[in-house]
């Protein structure tokens, strides 16, 4: 194996390897990388095909006995001997070699538990479609949520910040990544959890060079999730999106908001439910950037509607703190419900455009006002 990737190199460092031990040259990278002493080794292998087989024979009382029998018929049934079984996936990041089973099967079981909130059928529709998600602090929790939900084919992230520790009160992660660019960091996190599934990086976020790439490289987006601070990049990717046909959602982490767009079902419909009709043509908005900015920003948000402890946060902004504030329920309620809106959209379940309101102090407690 060749040395050790230095610090610098790791950083970046996105994707795992996949490594088959059928194939000779795999096999003598997996051996090398296996007797680093650098590198931490996880086999589970066995354990992993029983699951399997218990996955896919529900309907059996798995002795010992029967098990060991299965066993020995899974190997024999693929020719191969137990060391040939399932693909090795190395993380340099983490100097990890893991043993999993091969992508069908890993899949299979996977995804069991979700059977049948999704269906079989559903999965499968999923695990084609592509879904856009720009930011990555809202963003981060919907890109994991759908990754988990396996709700995708491909997922493309686009952040062009990194990790500051300010960040940490509603990202979840460790202290270690710390001035790692964000979208490594989710790619990272969804490589952990499945090796299989193909994440698009936009280090540089999204701006007037690569917006074209971001929604149609590969082919076209199915949904877009858009969660940046940036004023003009809210508006110009609706833009965008409405000239597309592809739907938008938006979560602001304040009072469970949610807001769908549905450009796929309605293409006339104006960005943001028409919100900024009064600031003239849509596609003349970004015209009126930075002048206007706060003015456009707090008629998007619907200032009237935001919680009273983020109207007080707006009026602080450059006095008392530098932005508008977000805690991690708020972040991880949002993350959630974008990527349940995303699957029904995907699975052509009736989703409206609107605003809706998940706002938890009035669900539970109905006091007056809002704090």
């Amino acid at each position: 194996m060749n040395d050790a990737k230095n610090g610098a190199e790791l950083t970046k460092e996105s994707r795992p390897s996949i490594l088959s031990p059928r194939n000779a040259e795999d096999a003598k990278t997996i051996r090398e990388i296996q007797h680093d002493p650098r590198v931490q080794v996880f086999d589970t292998m066995s354990t992993q095909i029983r699951e399997f087989l218990k996955i896919t024979n529900p309907s059996l009382q798995m002795s010992e006995s029967l098990m060991e029998d299965k066993v020995n018929s899974y190997y024999i049934e693929k020719n191969l001997d137990p060391d040939e079984v399932g693909n090795w996936i190395f993380y340099p990041w983490r100097r990890t070699l893991i043993r999993v089973l091969e992508e069908e099967e890993f899949i299979c079981v996977r995804t069991a538990r979700n059977k049948f909130k999704i269906t079989p059928e559903e999965q499968k529709i999923l695990s084609k479609k592509k879904i856009g998600v720009i930011g990555l602090s809202v963003g981060q929790s919907v890109a994991l949520s759908l990754a988990m939900e396996r709700c995708f084919g491909e997922l493309r992230i686009a952040d062009f910040d990194t990790l500051d520790l300010s960040n940490v009160n509603r990202i979840r992660t460790g202290l270690y990544n710390l001035g790692i660019e964000k979208t490594v960091l989710v790619a990272r996190e969804i490589a952990e959890i499945d090796p299989y599934l193909k994440v698009t990086l936009f280090n540089e976020g999204i701006n007037e060079q690569n917006m074209h790439d971001f929604f149609t490289l590969g082919g076209l987006l199915d949904v877009l999730v858009e969660e940046c601070d940036s004023l003009s990049i809210k508006i110009s990717s609706r833009v965008k999106a409405k000239a597309l046909g592809i739907p938008v959602l938006m979560d602001t982490s304040d009072r469970g908001m949610m807001d769908i767009e549905r450009f796929d079902e309605h293409g006339d419909r104006p960005i943001f439910h028409g919100l900024l009709e009064k600031f003239g043509d849509e596609s003349r908005l970004l015209d009126q950037l930075p002048e206007r900015s706060r003015e456009i920003m707090m008629s998007l948000l619907q200032y009237e509607n935001l919680s009273d402890r983020v109207k007080l946060s707006f009026s602080e902004i450059g006095k008392t703190i530098t932005t508008w504030p977000q805690l991690a329920s708020s972040v991880l309620m949002g993350g959630a419900a974008c990527c349940h809106y995303c699957r029904m959209i995907l699975l052509n379940h009736p989703v409206e455009s609107g605003r809706h309101y998940i706002d938890l102090e009035e669900l539970i407690n109905s006091h007056e006002g809002k704090s």
